[in-house]
Formats: structure tokens, C-alpha cells, sequence
């Protein structure tokens, strides 16, 4: 279905006052054709691909830019999970792969690049583990690599031993990065669920069932959902409330499928999907948690926060669902809490806990994204919130994830200033009983029955 001119210039319109862009163009690349035992012709593998056909990747999204007066945040790069690409590798060696997608990176003018990753949720490989143990070192010497691991699906149940390893990398990543308030675990986060074309940092990588080269998009649009409930009469009931919700998702998510497009077709390549995620940031107006607010409460984390949000993700999805046939990736509302101004002030102010955000996690896109905690939280800790985010992942059947960061240094009541898209982060307090024996009993935790479904 073609975009209409009107349809264009409303577009615009959003972007003027109500702060619409494009979040990513994000080109994910097949490198499983640059596998090589000898780690010296698999870097250059991976440099010459990435360099011949991400090339043009910046210079279009700036083309398209210009052309229709959108905005497109940021210009990004997924690739196959390294720990596939690298199975026969040491974790030394996965260092060297890290800093070579770097290199590229930078070159290209890519703001950052997905797919430092590996999948364990049944077991891991030599070279899964290489690349896990590799994450600290790779994230304090890189400033474009994210890293994500996959530990859980609802076919496969928990794979206890990685969710185990992964609270002691996140620290170990914090330590590392301690001289930048741990800004290495805020390009990490750990799946449940992880999808294959998801194209939003830290998360992104290329699925092995991907093309060769394609284009997927992630929008954003919090303030033109906000303005379209802001104009709406208090009187409005719930299901007319959706509707106008689902309305304005249809009209971004179109915009978003004919900038992808239009994108994919200046460098003659397939376009994926668009992921209708609303992808909050900390500017005024931009907020997720300001939505939740309009649609009647008092700050996020009063009783009724979880049944809007579930309201505003399913009205979203609905609404994209409508517009393209090419939905993917995660798709719904993201609640990162340091980059979503009106997130930022109900943790200052004490509305929202962790344990709040975790029940919203129930039914949001994705799941603890960018909570800052304190430095001295034990390894035991991380390992549990990562799994109570596996759990309502496997359990619900649906995409979580945890973006932890440890800083150093900080206690509740403090907090960090990442600035730009990354925004502030409050420290938030985490509960210290001790569950080291549940989290040490490893094994793997078993697939729920819903996952049963042939």
C-alpha cells in the first residue's frame, strides 16, 4: 500500500512538534561466510565484508532524511552472533574480532553495531563460552560493540549455568568500565527470547534464518501517542481511548515502513521489518512514562500502571499490525528507566522499584532495560534478576530481557549521567537476601508446558 503525499507531510508535521523520528536503520549482515580457523584471515573477512556492503548504509539513511525532513536517530549495524562466526576461537581472539567491528564502525560513521552475541539457552559451545568470558574486555575497549547473550526460550526452559555466568560478566564488565560509571553493561543485556531481527542496541544481531544483507527499522513516538491522548476528553471510556492509541501507531508505522524502504532500496537490498516498539528518550515530551500519566495516573508506579501499559502495547501493536505486513522484532513499549524522562523522575522520586518495573515487564515490549543499581551488588544478585526475567519470558511466551548496570561507587539515592540517547540513570535499591543457593544449583530449568505446542 503506497504512502500517500498527505500522509508524508503529516509525518512531518509529528516530527516538528511532537519529537517523531526514525530511532534506527539498523543493516544486519550475514558473516557466516567469513569463518576462518586462522583468526588473522577471519578479522580481515569480517573488515571487508562489513566495509563493502554496509558502505553506502549512512549515506542513504542522510539521503532519505533530506528528502522527506524525518529525522532518523541513529544508523546502525547487526551482524551474525560472533560466537558462531568464531566458534573455533579463544576468547583472546574474540577481543580482536570486537575491536575490528569497532574499527569498521567508526570508518563507516555507524553509531553502533549489534551481534557481539551468543545463543545458549539449551548448552554452550567452546566458542559460546570464549565469547561470553570475552565481554568485559571486549566492551572496555570498543565504543560502537554491544554484546547480547540468549539464555532462554520457552521451547528450551533456563540454561541455569549461563544466567549464572552472565551475573558474574556484568559485574566483571562494570569493573572494567568503572572509570565511565560501568557504561559497559549499558551495552549488554541478557534474552529470554531474544527475536532474530530486532533492530534496536544492545540486542540487535542477525539471525541465522535472515537474508544475506537486509534493512529492519526500529520508530519511535512516544510524544505523538502522548499528544493524540493528551487531546482526548478525560470522559473518553477505555476501549475509545485504544482506538485513538492505535490510530496514531498506524500513521508511524507507516511512516516507518516507507523510510526503511526507501532506505533498503538506495543500497539494493531487502527490507525486513519494522519493529513498532515506542522507543522513549530523555527529552520532554518523549516519554513513555508521560503517556501512562495522560492516560489518567498519577506517576508511574500507581496502582493501575501495568493494566495502561498493557493497554498502550497491545493498542501499538494493533495499530502496526494494521499498517504493514512486516512487523518484527520486538514491537510494543519500551520503559527503560534512564532513558525516558518521566521514568527518570518517578525513580528520583520513589514511585516506581524494581519490583514495580518487573511486574510491568509482564506485558511491555521488552523488559529491565537500563536500571542502574548499586556497585557492591553481589554476582548472586544480577544472576536473579536475570532470571525472574527469563521466567515471565518462558512462562509468558514472549520477548525479556535485563540491561543491568552495577556502578561502581554508587548507592540508592545516587546517579549517573550516560548523556545523549543513554540519558540518567537514578540508582535503584535491589533487595540483599541471599539467594546464592538457588542460583548455584545450575542445571537447566525446564521448558514450561506452553512450550509443548506440537
Amino acid at each position: 500500500m503506497p504512502l500517500a503525499i498527505e500522509e508524508i507531510l503529516e509525518t512531518i508535521r509529528m516530527t516538528e512538534v511532537e519529537h517523531f523520528d526514525i530511532r534506527t536503520v539498523t543493516l544486519g549482515i550475514n558473516l557466516r561466510d567469513c569463518t576462518s580457523d586462522d583468526l588473522n584471515r577471519l578479522k580481515q573477512n569480517i573488515y571487508e565484508k562489513v566495509m563493502r556492503v554496509a558502505s553506502e548504509h549512512v549515506q542513504a539513511a542522510h539521503k532519505v532524511e533530506t528528502e522527506f525532513g524525518i529525522s532518523i536517530a541513529n544508523k546502525r549495524l547487526s551482524v551474525t552472533p560472533i560466537a558462531i562466526v568464531a566458534d573455533a576461537h579463544r576468547s583472546e581472539d574474540m577481543i580482536e574480532i570486537a575491536e575490528i567491528l569497532d574499527k569498521a564502525a567508526d570508518e563507516l560513521g555507524i553509531d553502533y553495531v549489534g551481534g557481539f552475541s551468543a545463543l545458549v539457552q539449551k548448552g554452550a559451545s567452546p566458542g559460546d563460552l570464549a565469547l561470553m568470558k570475552a565481554i568485559p574486555e571486549a566492551l572496555s575497549r570498543t565504543k560502537h560493540v554491544c554484546s547480547s547473550v540468549n539464555v532462554a526460550t520457552t521451547k528450551a526452559g533456563i540454561n541455569m549455568d549461563a544466567a549464572k555466568l552472565m551475573g558474574e560478566i556484568v559485574k566483571q564488565t562494570a569493573e572494567r568500565t568503572a572509570d565511565r560509571d560501568a557504561i559497559g553493561c549499558a551495552k549488554l543485556v541478557v534474552f529470554a527470547n531474544a527475536p532474530e531481527d530486532n533492530p534496536f542496541i544492545a540486542g540487535a544481531f542477525h539471525g541465522v534464518s535472515e537474508p544475506d544483507v537486509v534493512v529492519n527499522v526500529g520508530i519511535s513516538g512516544p510524544g505523538v501517542i502522548l499528544r493524540a491522548i493528551k487531546e482526548a476528553p478525560e470522559s473518553l471510556d477505555i476501549a475509545a481511548l485504544s482506538d485513538r492509541i492505535r490510530r496514531m501507531a498506524f500513521k508511524i508505522t507507516r511512516a516507518g515502513e516507507f523510510i526503511g524502504k526507501k532506505v533498503a532500496e538506495l543500497q539494493n537490498v531487502e527490507f525486513g521489518i519494522v519493529d513498532i516498539s515506542l522507543a522513549p528518550t530523555p527529552l520532554p515530551g518523549d516519554s513513555v512514562a508521560d503517556i501512562l500519566k495522560a492516560m489518567g495516573l498519577e506517576d508511574v508506579g500507581a496502582a493501575g500502571t501495568t493494566a495502561a501499559l498493557a493497554l498502550l502495547t497491545d493498542s501499538v501493536k494493533r495499530g502496526g499490525m494494521m499498517a504493514t505486513s512486516h512487523v518484527g522484532g520486538m514491537s510494543g513499549a519500551f520503559i527503560p528507566v534512564s532513558e525516558d524522562a518521566g521514568m527518570i523522575e518517578a525513580a528520583e522520586k520513589g514511585h516506581i522499584s524494581i519490583e514495580k518495573l518487573e511486574a510491568m515487564t509482564s506485558v511491555c515490549s521488552v523488559g529491565l532495560d537500563m536500571i542502574a543499581i548499586p556497585g557492591d551488588t553481589p554476582a548472586s544478585v544480577i544472576t536473579g534478576i536475570i532470571l525472574d526475567e527469563c521466567a515471565i519470558g518462558i512462562m509468558n511466551n514472549k520477548t525479556t530481557a535485563a540491561r543491568i548496570i552495577p556502578v561502581p561507587g554508587k548507592k540508592p539515592g545516587d546517579s549517573v549521567d550516560y548523556g545523549g540517547l543513554l540519558g540518567k540513570a537514578p540508582i535503584m535499591a535491589v533487595s540483599s537476601l541471599n539467594n546464592s543457593v538457588f542460583v548455584n544449583r545450575g542445571g537447566r530449568y525446564p521448558a514450561p508446558s506452553r512450550g509443548l505446542r506440537n
